[in-house]
């Protein structure tokens, strides 16, 4: 690490307190759960941020990579992570990374409810999220009932945008 002055404190910024049922905060339904927006790139200077996930039996995103890093810390119950065609399950309190630009899923493949934080770094995600994804009343919410048309028309709008926001959808 090179040594060096520490720039100055900028006073534009503020701090954040998240609080995961501030009705003000994006709760979205996204790949079968409902995510929570709790710390936006546009609060971090397009550092990070932070997404709550609350994904059912059964839920989680497609097979995809991006060239931003991915961390997830699981807070109740267990999914399965496939990196790089490799399974593994984390459990609570487990923490996994995901480097950029490796192609992964998760997926609830247990009959319990499962809640993970979600850092990506640098920001974007939020954004993406927040373009692809059904606004809900709250993290608890559950996602809007969509016709298979809806649904096509979601995963088509999630398509057009991933490159936009330095994805790639590995399906199809």
């Amino acid at each position: 690490m090179a040594s060096g002055a520490i720039p100055s404190d900028d006073p534009t910024r503020t701090l954040v307190h998240a609080r995961p049922d501030d009705p003000a905060l994006s709760h979205l339904a996204i790949a079968g759960g409902t995510y929570t927006i709790l710390v936006t790139g546009e609060q971090t200077a397009g550092r990070y941020c932070l997404i709550d996930m609350r994904v059912p039996p059964g839920g989680g995103p497609p097979p995809h990579r991006h060239d931003f890093e991915e961390m997830f810390t699981v807070l109740d119950g267990a999914v399965e992570f496939t990196f790089r065609g490799e399974q593994i399950t984390a459990r609570a309190g487990e923490t996994v990374n995901i480097p950029a630009n490796a192609p992964h899923f998760f997926r609830n493949s247990f009959d319990q409810p499962a809640r993970l934080l979600c850092m990506c770094t640098p920001a974007g995600q939020d954004e993406y999220f927040l373009r692809v994804g059904d606004r809900v009343d709250g993290p608890t919410s559950p996602p809007p009932a969509l016709t298979e048309e809806e649904q096509a028309e979601r995963r088509n709008r999630a398509a057009a945008l991933a490159a936009d926001y330095r994805t790639e959808l590995l399906i199809g």
